[in-house]
């Protein structure tokens, strides 16, 4: 009998069939031909090795100047990142509680000012606007257009001008030694242009001392209050000189330009340096 605690008898291995032994032998026919060219590859490392120049020692200047450029490697890449980094301080923690500041606030335009020295000065303060008249309109409600052009005058009446009574015959005689070689009826019209300018002035002035546009007679009523308080108004003939180049004189005084100067009886006015003398009259009733 036999024993039933014998182990299992191998299969013999004439039992394998062809194509196992086909692939067995592939394997190993695969197997020796790597070895072989593994072999071959390190004969080969082998003889370079030994064939190849031996490195040549390199001089201390040539090493000293590679280390230069690797240390300005190193300097340069070193400051690209400082650069790429945030430039805002640290924040310090503080160990202890927040206290709140007893003063008050600071204002943003304390907050917002350069304290750096070195900062550039701040640029000139933007103009403000200015909406005051300009006076363009006035000079386009004065444009006289002419066959010459147009021409802006000077003057424009007052609002208290007014054309005097024909009660008062005012009148201006002009002499030129003891001739007289004109008369004006100043009481015909309420303001008189005088200047070289025909085409806008109401009496010529030929002398070439005298402004285009020189001086005005012009008639304004005036209120004035009596020792009682009651208004007395009066229309009066004044002068006024408009900016001319050489004046304007009453009874040999030059009067100021751009201010209204009484006319009186028997005034005498001269214009620029003309000898012409203009003498201002009111007959007696």
């Amino acid at each position: 009998m036999s024993d039933s605690n014998s182990p299992p008898r191998r299969r013999a291995r004439d039992s394998r069939s062809p194509a196992d032994n086909r692939r067995r032998s592939h394997r190993e026919s695969d197997r020796s031909g790597r070895d072989d060219r593994r072999e071959e590859r390190r004969k080969h490392y082998r003889s370079r090795s030994r064939d190849a120049p031996p490195k040549r020692s390199q001089s201390p200047e040539v090493t000293e100047r590679r280390k230069d450029r690797s240390r300005h490697r190193r300097h340069d890449r070193d400051r690209r990142q400082s650069k790429s980094r945030s430039r805002s301080p640290r924040r310090r923690h503080s160990s202890g509680p927040l206290q709140r500041a007893k003063g008050p606030l600071p204002s943003q335009v304390d907050a917002f000012k350069s304290t750096d020295k070195d900062s550039p000065s701040p640029g000139p303060e933007k103009q403000k606007p200015n909406f005051r008249p300009s006076g363009l309109l006035a000079a386009a409600a004065n444009t006289v257009t002419t066959s010459t052009g147009a021409i802006v005058l000077k003057y424009h009446e007052p609002p208290e001008a007014r054309k005097p009574p024909s009660s008062q015959i005012w009148r201006i005689y002009v002499f030129k030694g003891d001739e007289i070689l004109d008369t004006l009826e100043l009481y015909t019209q309420s303001c008189w242009l005088f200047g070289r300018e025909v085409s806008v002035c109401d009496y010529a002035l030929e002398h070439p001392s005298c402004s285009k546009q020189h001086a005005v007679i012009q008639f304004r009523y005036i209120e004035r209050r009596n020792e009682f308080g009651d208004k007395i108004g009066k229309v009066k003939p004044y002068i006024i000189d408009l900016e001319s180049a050489n004046g304007t004189k009453v009874n040999e005084e030059t009067i100021p330009e751009g201010r209204y100067v009484e006319l009186r009886d028997k005034d005498v006015i001269k214009f620029g340096h003309s000898t012409r003398e203009y003498v201002v009259q009111l007959p007696p009733r």
